[in-house]
């Protein structure tokens, strides 16, 4: 398989994302572990848990042939993500999605989604600090969800946001490819 510079998909040991991100992050290769804050309700209490958006995966930024070495030589990495004998890699711009809706002050319950949608508004964000994003709606207990497809990963990503924040359909959203 041939080795390119860029965002590649390193997996991990089951709960081991946070310990790998950070032996990368001491090696001085830069990583990026998005993670997802959600509420969990027991009986008695109600907590906030963070948990890896995207478990089992750790996405590195390779940047020379000895980067791409030292990242397996991590206690708990396993191999790098490949698709068909292609090492799986991740645009930037995607890299930038998923920063956006992790980190967004107006994004909440952030979730993965393998399955691809079957329904939906295909509508474009105008406002906020997701701005130019691409997503299609769900309407679900009258919240709007919206799905960004990653399509390097095969997964999307769904979260809310305010109603307000979304415009009408373009012709070129979602073009197919």
């Amino acid at each position: 398989m041939e080795r390119k510079q860029g965002w590649h998909v390193l997996y991990v040991k089951y709960r081991h994302e946070s310990k790998v991100y950070k032996e990368l992050t001491e090696k001085n290769i830069e990583a990026f572990l998005p993670m997802a804050t959600s509420i969990r309700k027991w009986s008695d209490r109600t907590k906030k848990i963070e948990t890896p958006l995207f478990p089992s995966y750790v996405f590195v930024n390779i940047k020379s042939h000895k980067d791409f070495h030292d990242v397996l030589t991590v206690d708990s990495g396993c191999s790098y993500l490949s698709f068909g004998g292609q090492y799986g890699m991740v645009s930037p711009k995607e890299i930038q999605q998923i920063r956006l809706l992790v980190e967004g002050k107006d994004v909440s319950d952030v979730q993965i989604n393998t399955a691809l949608p079957q329904i939906g508004d295909k509508l474009k964000i105008e406002y906020g600090e997701l701005s130019g994003l691409e997503c299609e709606v769900f309407r679900i207990d009258n919240q709007h969800r919206i799905s960004v497809r990653l399509s390097s990963l095969r997964q999307n990503i769904s979260a809310i946001v305010p109603l307000s924040y979304l415009s009408a359909p373009t012709e070129n959203t979602f073009a197919k490819a």
